[in-house]
């Protein structure tokens, strides 16, 4: 199983957990069901030069709604 990222919508707490794609896992510190996944930087490794990988830590969570606030 690979390990996903979440925010939980109540308490805004974030944490990893290792799930099933579709699995929302429950927020370990308030234990809401109301939890988001985040979208998570990919580890690559470059020539050295620079410049040529995109800063994905800067993106906002995946998802059209829910407790990310953006807009």
């Amino acid at each position: 199983m690979p390990m996903y990222e979440y925010k939980c919508c109540d308490c805004c707490h974030e944490f990893e957990e290792l799930a099933a794609m579709d699995e929302l896992p429950p927020c370990p510190k308030c234990k809401s069901a109301k939890v988001e996944k985040l979208m998570s930087a990919v580890a690559g490794q470059t020539d050295g030069g620079g410049g040529d990988m995109p800063d994905f830590g800067a993106m906002p969570p995946m998802g059209g709604g829910g407790c990310g606030g953006g807009g």
